[in-house]
């Protein structure tokens, strides 16, 4: 087993890595899909996760999409979206979100959602809704969906994923020890289960786990294992940082040389694709995944 730095989070807490510094988002194509997410109204995952990528991938003309709303029904401890009792959810939005989509001519297109725990179907019906009219308008453009935990409602999820989307992400976020701490509302092994259940559907499978949570090597290996064992084909890590101080710490910053090891340990332990570095996120290089 190797043994790599980790830069505590105490003694780089006024300088973080050279290796997380982003540059500001400018340029022709940035200020076009800002003037596109305005004029739509649309919310987009990359301002309201503070997605250290948003510069260059919205200068490369893409975006993902985060429909039924900015306001999530879930607490978790790392994610800078907002908490609360979401409003009315807007049923032309997915006619919206095909027009943007249309109109920024992208060739991959991502959508995410806030939960919405308090609707019967958890907003499936807004997500098979949304995949249907985007194909409908751009019939060549491929899609992700990176879905929310259903909590076990195996109707609403599989409405969710047969809209015609080539990918369907879930993001697991963390190891098993730290669910009780980082997703307090959520559980590993229905989490699980719902890559499962969406793989047996038909459809390629991705999640993403975050490091620099307090994991140890032996947990990321094992929920490689537990990933492969249960379907999923992609997997995306990437550095945690602490979006603000009411959020969990950081604590530790984890080495590139780290990052390319599990790249490596997880393509050996039989996924397919591993995109693995500090700065990636879900969505990043998303395009990358629809025929692995």
């Amino acid at each position: 087993m190797i043994e790599l730095p980790v830069i505590s989070e105490e003694a780089t807490r006024k300088k973080k890595p050279d290796w997380l510094r982003v540059k500001l988002p400018v340029g022709k194509e940035y200020a076009k899909v800002r003037r596109l997410v305005d004029e739509h109204k649309l919310h987009t995952i990359c301002e309201s996760g503070n997605c250290p990528n948003m510069g260059e991938c919205w200068g490369a003309g893409t975006a993902t999409f985060m429909i039924l709303g900015n306001v999530c029904t879930r607490s978790c401890s790392f994610c800078a979206v907002a908490t609360g009792r979401p409003p009315e959810y807007d049923e032309d939005e997915p006619r919206r979100v095909a027009e943007a989509i249309k109109l920024m001519g992208v060739k991959h297109a991502v959508i995410t959602s806030v939960n919405r725990d308090e609707l019967k179907d958890r907003g499936a019906e807004i997500w098979y809704q949304t995949v249907v009219q985007t194909k409908e308008l751009s019939p060549e453009t491929t899609i992700e969906t990176l879905i929310p935990d259903v909590k076990g409602k195996w109707d609403a999820l599989y409405r969710m994923i047969d809209g015609g989307q080539e990918v369907v992400s879930h993001n697991m976020e963390t190891v098993g020890s730290l669910y009780r701490r980082v997703r307090p509302q959520a559980k590993y092994d229905r989490s699980l289960e719902q890559i499962k259940l969406t793989k047996e559907y038909g459809k390629r499978t991705k999640t993403g786990i975050m490091l620099g949570l307090g994991e140890t090597k032996e947990e990321v290996y094992k929920a490689m294992d537990d990933l492969v064992e249960n379907g999923c084909d992609i997997l995306t890590l990437g550095q945690y940082l602490q979006p603000t101080k009411m959020h969990i710490e950081v604590a530790e910053f984890i080495h590139p040389d780290l990052f390319d090891h599990y790249r490596e340990e997880g393509l050996r332990r039989g996924l397919k694709y591993v995109e693995s570095g500090p700065l990636v996120r879900s969505s990043y290089h998303a395009e990358r995944h629809v025929n692995v």
